[in-house]
């Protein structure tokens, strides 16, 4: 698992696992005066220091891990996303910020957090589509989104206007070659006809599915690189 492997490196680097593994055994946070002498050492270039102040935050982070997770599998995952999010802040943290390491450190955790959650439901989202329901003809995999007729996609979604959709269908009746301007006209109905899946196009032609996807690409790319909004 890839927090398995986080928890390693920070173990290594740190020794913290049985910090994070038991809740009884973290450390206590640093009292004001601790904080200063260790901060001051850390400026100095002071990795034990720099350590210190690591783990007497680490309840920190467990606190904020807490105000997102529904479980105790969320709740290590979390913790190990806001303790990199901790070591970030220990490593940016200036003197002259006029403010305490934990209210910076505080900020830079939840950040941390907020990000992978927004980055796991986008994953999800993009793992359900692209789930392997089979193969084409030529072996190859297809996704569940292969199946789907597309009225928009990528470069497509950006065709808003008249003006940017005239800019689209010259670069295709101008740019493309034969079979590169059949295969965009028809994924995306750009003639007037209705959209084709990728595998519709495939058996048509007599090519495979996977060929179809690499022209679709291409195109995509060269569109947003040529269109202007």
């Amino acid at each position: 698992m890839f927090f398995s492997f986080i928890l390693e490196l920070i173990s290594k680097f740190f020794g913290l696992f049985g910090y994070i593994s038991n809740d009884k055994l973290y450390p206590e946070p640093l009292s004001k005066t601790e904080e200063e002498y260790y901060l001051r050492r850390y400026f100095n270039g002071d990795k034990e220091a720099r350590d210190k102040l690591i783990e007497h935050n680490l309840r920190l982070v467990v606190h904020i891990a807490k105000k997102y997770t529904n479980n105790e599998q969320e709740l290590e995952d979390f913790t190990s996303i806001g303790t990199i999010g901790l070591i970030k802040a220990i490593d940016s943290f200036k003197d002259n910020k006029g403010f305490k390491i934990s209210t910076y450190a505080s900020r830079c955790i939840e950040n941390e957090i907020l990000m992978y959650i927004r980055t796991s439901k986008k994953q999800k989202a993009e793992i359900s589509m692209n789930q392997v329901i089979g193969t084409d003809k030529d072996g190859n995999d297809m996704e569940l989104i292969d199946t789907l007729v597309l009225k928009e996609k990528d470069a497509v979604d950006d065709i808003h206007d008249k003006t940017v959709l005239k800019q689209v269908l010259d670069f295709i009746e101008k740019k493309l070659n034969k079979r590169e301007k059949y295969i965009m006209n028809k994924r995306y109905g750009l003639d007037g006809g209705n959209c084709m899946t990728q595998q519709e196009l495939a058996d048509e032609l007599g090519i495979s599915r996977s060929y179809v996807s690499r022209i679709e690409t291409k195109v995509q790319r060269l569109l947003k690189k040529n269109i202007k909004k």
